[in-house]
């Protein structure tokens, strides 16, 4: 079992940035990849950022150029640096994992970009 620890979600005006990290309990080399997900309201959970255990990482199009995902691999801690962020990055973002040929989400964390 892994449990996923995510903060960081804050209200933020339009143009700022954010830092949200996820802290993972498991500490062994079986965590192949983590990211993040995002859900608004009224809309499906949708894909933002993963990076694997070597360091490869994925973007929404949405978002490159904007977030920046990045891992402590010794603290098994993933954290997304959101800039310039827009009202339509509003949403409850999730960290995710895939250990052992298993999915494993966190509890999410709010997100609000508004003026």
């Amino acid at each position: 079992q892994v449990h996923l620890v995510e903060s960081g979600g804050d209200l933020v005006q339009p143009g700022g940035s954010l830092r949200l990290s996820c802290a993972a309990s498991r500490s062994d080399s079986s965590i192949a990849l983590m990211g993040w997900f995002r859900q608004a309201l009224g809309k499906q959970r949708e894909f933002v950022a993963t990076i694997t255990s070597s360091g490869v990482t994925n973007y929404a199009d949405s978002v490159k150029g904007r977030f920046t995902i990045s891992s402590d691999n010794a603290n098994n801690t993933v954290h997304l640096q959101m800039n310039s962020l827009k009202p339509e990055d509003t949403a409850v973002y999730y960290c995710y994992a895939f250990v052992a040929e298993r999915n494993y989400w966190g509890q999410g964390t709010q997100v609000t970009v508004s003026s």
